[in-house]
């Protein structure tokens, strides 16, 4: 046993007596300790093997029972080095078959616990990284079995881990779409077709709870020695979806007021053009019944029916004036309304589309121009229409800013749009603010014509001037909230 021993140079072999004092090493020990054989000799086996230092030796009371044990350790060397080693312990029978000693054989895998530790720090830094991520992540394996549930998955569908694991993945899934699902991974198994792999679409999920909501799933997929395993990322589309709606709203009221605004705008055009006519027919009819003589007058019915016609002429006025004030006010809803917000939403929906336009937003908020008294939409119509023009006025502008300001103005609120475009001619200012007046080649010159309509209709008023250094600026006025209390 002893040649066998010296002669294995992948581990160290060490002889000892009960008392752990060694009796013998062969090359190995002396390539893995850094020991002459000869210093090693009546050396305690615990200065080699530290982790036994200071401890019982439990594995020698085993190995006494005759039972071989493994176990691992830290070493060390001659020059006081650690290592890692896998230490197997055998007890040596003498004549009266009781042990008279202990085989080690000690193998260094400081190579392999270095590599179990990078594994392990991988691991643990993947599952930080992973627990930060926020999309949720379900790794489940080819028969639909979860075999990991994600931080964010856990705080998405309000299951711990533990819950899930070893669960079918459909748990996740609205009632009606659990038979389908288990279909779809039958058919991918025995077929191989591809209907989500790789694809991310938009699905319904359910949470613990028995609530739904709406997410985006993309599923890879990977193999392993146990076989095919899928991960799925999932993104909450709530917040989302609503956003989306919030948005579609504030387009359809917009829309909605504009088209009344244009449509006051109209009328009131309407109502100038056509009551000169009216006039004009009422004046012509009320000469022709002078004309007439008066003996014809009682013989034939001209008189009455011209009396009939001229007053017919003046309450066709009166219903175009009626139409004006109809639509001008009778769809101005006031209510007190916080300013920031307003603008706010005003600001997103008319800068949708621009940032690949380079335009920046910056806000100057006067605390003090808290809130306003006014028709909300409306309000935000103006706002939308001054932003979309401050935008148009800065395409291919080499500096592209864009401010928003307020300022509490007595009892009334200023509210600015500023911007970096080409800026207003003199000769422009003037008639910025009437009806079919445009600076746009494809423009219908309605917008500011509204927003004056708007901004009148509240009490306040409208203006632009050039802006400081570039550009221009656009300001209108609108009443501030009353005190509580008071209307």
């Amino acid at each position: 046993m002893a040649l066998f021993a010296a002669n294995v140079a992948d581990r160290a072999v060490l002889l000892t007596d009960l008392d752990g004092k060694i009796l013998f090493s062969n090359n190995g020990a002396e390539r893995l300790f850094g020991y002459d054989p000869q210093d090693l000799l009546g050396r305690d086996i615990v200065t080699l093997l530290r982790g036994y230092a200071g401890q019982p030796r439990q594995h020698d009371e085993r190995a006494m029972e005759f039972a071989t044990v493994r176990f691992e350790t830290c070493c060390q060397r001659i020059d006081h080095g650690m290592f890692d080693a896998d230490v197997t312990i055998t007890p040596i029978p003498g004549v009266d078959r009781r042990p008279q000693g202990f085989g080690y054989s000690i193998f260094d895998i400081s190579d392999r616990k270095a590599a179990e530790r990078k594994l392990a720090e991988s691991e643990a830094h993947m599952r930080s990284v992973l627990a930060t991520v926020p999309d949720a992540m379900v790794v489940m394996d080819a028969r639909g079995r979860i075999q990991s549930f994600s931080a964010a998955a856990e705080r998405l569908f309000g299951y711990c881990e533990r819950e899930v694991v070893g669960s079918n993945v459909n748990v996740l899934m609205p009632l009606d779409h659990r038979a389908r699902h288990d279909a779809y991974i039958s058919r991918y198994l025995r077929t191989g077709q591809q209907r989500v792999i790789g694809n991310g679409r938009i699905v319904v999920a359910r949470r613990k709870d028995g609530s739904e909501f709406p997410m985006e799933l993309s599923v890879g997929e990977a193999k392993s020695g146990s076989g095919r395993i899928f991960t799925g990322f999932i993104r909450d589309l709530s917040d989302k979806q609503r956003a989306e709606l919030r948005v579609r709203e504030l387009q359809d009221e917009l829309i909605h007021v504009s088209r009344l605004s244009a449509m006051g705008t109209m009328a009131s055009t309407l109502a100038h053009e056509l009551n000169q006519p009216l006039t004009a027919i009422a004046a012509y009819l009320a000469a022709a019944y002078r004309l007439i003589p008066e003996q014809a007058r009682d013989g034939a019915l001209v008189g009455e029916a011209m009396d009939a016609a001229g007053r017919e002429a003046v309450r066709a006025g009166d219903i175009v004036r009626r139409l004006r004030t109809f639509v001008a006010r009778g769809e101005n809803e006031r209510h007190v309304e916080p300013l920031v917000p307003l603008i706010e939403d005003a600001s997103r929906l008319a800068l949708t589309g621009t940032r690949e336009c380079g335009v920046r937003t910056f806000y100057r908020f006067d605390p003090a121009a808290a809130q306003i008294f006014a028709d909300r939409v409306q309000v935000q119509q103006v706002l939308v229409n001054l932003i979309r023009n401050a935008v148009d006025a800065m395409g291919g502008a080499a500096i592209a800013d864009l401010t928003i300001a307020t300022r509490l103005d007595g009892e009334m609120i200023r509210i600015s749009v500023i911007d970096t475009g080409s800026g207003l001619r003199s000769d422009q200012i003037p008639r910025l603010f009437e009806a079919f007046e445009t600076t746009k080649p494809d423009g219908l010159g309605l917008g500011l014509s509204i927003s004056r309509t708007i901004v009148e209709a509240h009490g306040g008023r409208i203006w632009a001037e050039p802006g400081a250094i570039a550009g221009s600026a656009f300001h209108f006025t609108l009443p501030t909230a009353p005190p509580v209390g008071k209307s």
